[in-house]
């Protein structure tokens, strides 16, 4: 009855967490850097208004801005012209793509060389690997280069290609800070620095020119994916398991087995740990890799992810040596047997390896997964005022350990 109750009310933790973060929306595309110092903080895209000249012109297209950049499309009759302005300064490299992920998306990649020239790069890619040159693609994407800058705030690249039926396009964005530093089409790129998806309504009609675009204030967040939930959810649910069932299951034995008799701490210290910390701790784990998945990323290309997977190795190891200690007992326990001290610094060094572990989460894993800004400073400080408080608890408890051993050696001497 126990362990259902502990069932349920983890569900609930993963119902509220991921009722918590809005509508269900398109996928994330996968980023095909496995490199750990890639920083993938990108942002999912919101519709923003960047005319900045008007005109009685009818222009029939749509704009939208994401981080680092804004993306123009102009239908022209037979052609579209896409505009894509940085909201840097220095572009490394810019790029969008037609489709809903990397896999057989034709992408358009531009970036700025030396010489003042542009260099235009028509790529896909087969799946989650850098993508290729393709020297036929579906529409040919022609350079504007007189309508483009590569200098000043706002550097923007501008290209056309013929168009087609599909008015209401599904699009992927990605922006490099590091220039391939040379000027062939199929010049190496290196760490995208934000990506996401878009979309863009090729039937939308406004007043202004074709050649004009840069951003205004910047666009508001949009509402998470549904991928983007799911990994919401891995990140609430996991913290809760690691760092607050882990560590209370550990505090309290440490002071009820001093001033409490009989076998309270002994029950508390199980079901907390086990139950509540085991179930809560199997359901984010499963939703990290559920949202991997999604994403049809790497699993154990960062250190986030491999540190998950230690870490979750470690915890039913503690475990086991738990059951171990409680069904297994000596003949003559004279004294403390040496797996008893195993397991507390065992304990120990699990809940310090899970504090870096929701560290590298909060401050670049979410980022990169995402595409999404960097999370509020506030998780942060309470980050910090957690990894203070737990230790300096944990290190009082620790003062009444005399006192503890001197009440079992009672019990051993008495026979109990």
């Amino acid at each position: 009855m126990k362990a259902l109750s502990a069932l349920a009310l983890a569900l609930l933790f993963a119902r509220s967490a991921l009722a918590a973060t809005g509508s269900l929306a398109a996928r994330d595309p996968p980023d095909y850097d496995d490199d750990d110092d890639d920083d993938d903080s990108g942002s999912s895209s919101s519709t923003s208004t960047t005319t900045t000249s008007q005109s009685s012109t009818v222009v029939v297209g749509d704009s939208k801005c994401v981080t680092n950049m804004c993306i123009d499309a102009v239908v022209n009759g037979s052609t579209v012209q896409y505009t894509l302005t940085s909201q840097r300064s220095s572009v490394g490299w810019i790029a969008m793509g037609f489709g809903t992920s990397m896999t057989r998306t034709p992408m358009v990649i531009m970036w700025p060389n030396s010489d003042g020239s542009i260099t235009l790069s028509q790529r896909q890619a087969s799946g989650e690997v850098e993508p290729q040159v393709v020297s036929s693609p579906p529409r040919v994407a022609t350079l504007q280069q007189s309508l483009s800058v590569t200098s000043g705030s706002n550097p923007k690249f501008v290209y056309t290609v013929p168009a087609n039926s599909d008015t209401r396009q599904s699009i992927i964005y990605a922006f490099g800070t590091t220039n391939p530093s040379s000027s062939a089409v199929d010049a190496r790129l290196l760490q995208h620095v934000s990506y996401g998806t878009t979309t863009l309504d090729l039937t939308k009609t406004t007043g202004g020119t074709t050649t004009s675009s840069t951003p205004t204030s910047g666009s508001s967040a949009s509402e998470l994916t549904s991928n983007q939930r799911t990994l919401f959810a891995h990140a609430i649910i996991a913290t809760l398991g690691f760092l607050l069932f882990l560590p209370i299951g550990a505090l309290l034995p440490r002071y009820l087995r001093t001033f409490v008799a009989g076998p309270t701490w002994f029950k508390s210290h199980w079901i907390i740990q086990f139950l509540f910390g085991g179930i809560t701790i199997i359901i984010g784990v499963a939703l990290g890799i559920a949202g991997v998945s999604n994403r049809g990323a790497l699993h154990v290309n960062t250190t986030h992810k491999r540190l998950g997977v230690v870490l979750f190795a470690l915890y039913f190891l503690q475990v086991g040596v738990g059951a171990f200690i409680h069904w297994v007992k000596p003949r003559q326990p004279r004294a403390r047997p040496p797996q008893n001290y195993f397991h507390a610094i065992l304990g120990i060094v699990i809940i310090a390896l899970a504090f870096y572990q929701v560290r590298t989460g909060f401050r670049s894993e979410w980022s990169r997964a995402t595409g999404r800004d960097d999370v509020p400073n506030g998780i942060n400080i309470v980050w910090y005022i957690w990894v203070v408080a737990l230790p300096l608890a944990y290190g009082a408890g620790m003062a009444f350990l005399p006192k503890q051993y001197a009440q079992e050696r009672k019990l051993r001497e008495s026979g109990q």
